[in-house]
């Protein structure tokens, strides 16, 4: 079997641009790669989604990954994701300790430190496999169709993000929130033959803002963005519509989430809660630094494919920045930590 070099497979995929709905071209060259390296790769292809719904929606295809050894029934699978957010910042750069582009850290440095283990493990002969998957950084479509395919003899899942080479205990969930205010339009020097939608969504957002969210010991505080904020014609007209969008970080279920925001906007705008991953608690192990992830995964996502660990070099910090950097020796010492958290578990499987 060959030997991997981590750092020059992440510069590798770092050079091709995957930039979520555009992951084919990154897809192929995984799949050459695995598959010289002796794995067997079967695709599980992912829909476009619809261009009116999904701004940057490409035409190509773009499929998952699942490369196993022949003759194998993995127990674990390492995981993560390819794709990556937008704008593609052209060829990896580095000197002589950082790694620097889209991805280096978010996620592809982590998929190749996920590889070089499962290298080394499949030497040992120990039963272990590999899930990439793509749309992680706007809807986990990927990991949604991966969990409808799931393999069987899977016990653990390995997943890689940003944790700064620590055991997460938990990592926050989201919930996208989308408030659609209503009114009626008319010049502005006559204010009472309107009606402002923009006023309505303005109060509903004040509102929403002056709610005590949740907090958990330990895990830390619900936290809400309002990410998006559009509405009205011009100045000199009355808004007949206005929206926002919201994101929020959930320690604890959503139901108590969404009872609140729905009260706040009772009368005032209509609530649609379009998209939520839930929190996830994860178990610690003897001999690994621990974090909680205040971002979300995948995990929620792929809840057939085993109990789930999460832990990668790098710092979600400069994820998703032009800045997006890692250090290559943080890669190489996940290597060594992924093979030390895959053969714990195994041995006690």
């Amino acid at each position: 079997m060959k030997v991997l070099d981590p750092i020059a497979l992440t510069k590798q995929l770092v050079d091709i641009e995957s930039t979520t709905y555009h992951e084919g071209d990154c897809g192929e060259f995984l799949a050459k790669h695995l598959a010289e390296l002796g794995w067997e790769i079967e695709r599980q292809y992912v829909a476009q989604p619809e261009k009116t719904k999904a701004p940057g929606a490409g035409d190509g295809p773009r499929f998952n990954l699942v490369a196993t050894r022949p003759g194998i029934e993995p127990v674990l699978f390492f995981s993560t994701h390819f794709d990556t957010v937008p704008p593609f910042l052209g060829p990896c750069r580095e000197d002589e300790t950082h790694l620097f582009g889209r991805g280096v850290c978010d996620a592809k440095g982590i998929l190749a430190a996920q590889v070089a283990a499962a290298q080394h493990l499949a030497d040992a002969d120990l039963p272990v496999g590999m899930l990439f998957v793509v749309g992680e950084e706007r809807d986990s479509a990927g990991a949604k169709m991966a969990n409808q395919k799931p393999r069987s003899s899977s016990r653990f899942l390995i997943n890689g993000e940003p944790t700064e080479n620590k055991l997460a205990l938990a990592s926050k969930g989201c919930l996208r929130v989308e408030l659609y205010a209503h009114g009626k339009a008319a010049h502005s020097a006559y204010p009472e033959l309107g009606d402002s939608a923009i006023d309505k969504l303005v109060t509903a957002l004040a509102k929403i803002q002056a709610l005590d969210l949740p907090v958990v010991e330990g895990i830390g505080d619900t936290t809400l963005n309002v990410g998006l904020l559009t509405g009205g014609r011009a100045p000199n007209v009355i808004a007949d519509k206005a929206e926002a969008h919201l994101l929020v970080r959930l320690v604890g279920p959503s139901e108590p989430i969404r009872a609140m925001v729905a009260a706040c906007c009772d009368g005032l705008c209509d609530v649609e809660f379009s998209l939520e991953l839930p929190f996830v608690q994860m178990r610690a192990l003897e001999g690994f630094e621990t974090m909680v992830a205040k971002y979300t995964t995948d995990i929620p996502s792929l809840t057939n494919w085993g109990e789930p660990f999460l832990l990668g070099p790098g710092t979600i910090l400069v994820a998703h920045t032009p800045d997006e950097t890692i250090a290559k020796q943080e890669i190489l010492d996940c290597v060594e930590l992924y093979v030390k958290l895959a053969e714990t578990l195994l041995e006690n499987a």
